[in-house]
């Protein structure tokens, strides 16, 4: 693989750290990725979530967080790359994308849903674009809508497996019949897609890889599929350099390959998280009771959830893990200690020589 270019800057490695909310990917690890030689990306959900008047005045709380936690991260790494993950289920998904833009956001990263408007957002600014997609039909709609209505394209694309962790693009159904061949196969018609837009617009789009990748072997499976860099978000968490709280890392050092298992979000999406004592009484069918709303996602309806999907990612990132909602990607039991970025970049790329 090829380091990536992003605007007038290059990786040392070609890899995106994949955005994790709430409160798990912000400017410490996201600074700390840029300084190892990758892409670190803040996730802008729910992230002012720390700040104190949070609960009565959550945009205005995740806006400010938006720019508090770019700070942090350039003064970690001044010129390296950093960007966002602004989900399309967002509700406020313009308000946070023009924030990051305003921030210094060098890419955006645009997933869980169909990130239509995104170039409107980012118009008269330098900071590229890049849905995450996980069929070839979702990247074909996404682009075409791009073509007709912007006349641009994606800067860059990920394709976002079923191995991944948090809120994925797929039914229960796909991902109770999903094979290993199933993802090269996809991968390949989305590459297909990307080539018509590559020759209209004459330049390259960097198809990204994402979705259980682990290791070096991991990494050179994906450079064979032809895949120009790779997304990793989990291999993170148990990092000392990760955002959350300590008790949150452990939890993936103490979880056993049948502690990770499909469940269901609050606003009908399926997912990937530790089955904890918390996501076992969701599970069983019991109402947990929340907090008022904070107008996270398009499509949740307070009256009707089974438990708040904020209240859950806010304890966990506070390190209640037994109360707490603890997304994860297929191969987070793998975790034996907690690492330093360094540590885990170089064992992803041992022949970079950072």
């Amino acid at each position: 693989m090829k380091n990536l270019k992003i605007g007038n800057k290059t990786t040392s490695v070609p890899l995106i750290q994949g955005g994790m909310g709430v409160g798990i990917s912000l400017g410490r690890l996201a600074g700390s990725v840029a300084k190892a030689g990758g892409v670190g990306v803040i996730s802008t959900a729910q992230i002012g979530y720390r700040e104190p008047d949070f609960h009565r005045n959550t945009e205005q709380a995740n806006l400010r967080a938006i720019e508090k936690e770019m700070q942090k991260a350039r003064e970690i790494s001044p010129d390296g790359i950093i960007g966002y993950n602004v989900m399309t289920a967002l509700r406020e998904q313009e308000s946070h994308v023009r924030a990051a833009v305003r921030a210094g956001a060098d890419i955006i990263f645009s997933g869980a849903g169909i990130p239509a408007t995104l170039p409107e957002y980012v118009e008269g600014s330098s900071t590229k674009i890049a849905p995450i997609v996980s069929t070839a039909r979702s990247a074909q709609v996404v682009l075409k809508y791009w073509d007709r209505k912007y006349h641009r394209t994606a800067d860059l694309v990920i394709v976002e497996g079923p191995l991944a962790g948090g809120h994925l693009g797929f039914s229960k159904e796909e991902l109770d019949g999903w094979k290993p061949e199933n993802y090269e196969e996809e991968f390949r018609s989305i590459r297909k897609v990307l080539r018509s837009y590559e020759e209209k617009y004459h330049c390259q789009i960097p198809l990204v890889a994402a979705g259980g990748i682990w290791d070096a072997h991991k990494v050179e499976e994906m450079e064979n599929l032809g895949a120009d860099a790779v997304q990793v978000a989990t291999r993170f968490i148990s990092t000392e350099e990760c955002d959350a709280d300590i008790r949150y890392k452990e939890a993936f050092l103490q979880a056993k390959e049948e502690d990770i298992s499909i469940v269901k979000s609050p606003v009908g999406m399926p997912g990937r998280a530790i089955l904890n004592p918390f996501m076992k009484r969701v599970m069983e069918g019991e109402q947990i009771p929340h907090s008022p709303c904070h107008r996270c996602l398009e499509g949740c309806h307070p009256g009707e959830i089974p438990y708040c999907i904020t209240d859950s990612l806010i304890a966990a990132a506070r390190g209640d893990v037994e109360h707490g909602l603890l997304f994860c990607g297929a191969c987070g039991w793998k975790a034996e200690k907690i690492e330093t970025v360094e540590e885990v970049v170089a064992s992803l790329f041992p022949n970079s020589g950072k």
